[in-house]
């Protein structure tokens, strides 16, 4: 293995960069305007962030619900069959 690392092209990097643009709702919703390569990893970083609260967020909801549920009731197999797939 070589102790050099390797090194990314500047046009490597616009691709990725221009990808990573389109996967985020606040950079689609703007149009087709190049944000700055740091402006779309803070914003990536939000995003992150943001997705991992909601999913919190349902996860609790969820636990809440199956809390009130008989354990052998329909519902909750259901619910249980639902999280395994």
């Amino acid at each position: 293995m070589s102790n050099r690392r390797s090194r990314v092209s500047e046009e490597e990097i616009n691709r990725l960069v221009s990808k990573l643009q389109s996967l985020l709702p606040e950079t689609r919703q703007r149009g087709a305007g190049r944000a700055s390569a740091a402006k779309l990893l803070k914003e990536t970083c939000n995003y992150i962030r943001s997705l991992n609260r909601d999913v919190d967020d349902l996860s609790d909801r969820l636990s809440a619900i199956m809390a009130t549920m008989d354990s052998s009731s329909a519902e909750a197999e259901m619910v249980r069959s639902l999280l395994r797939s």
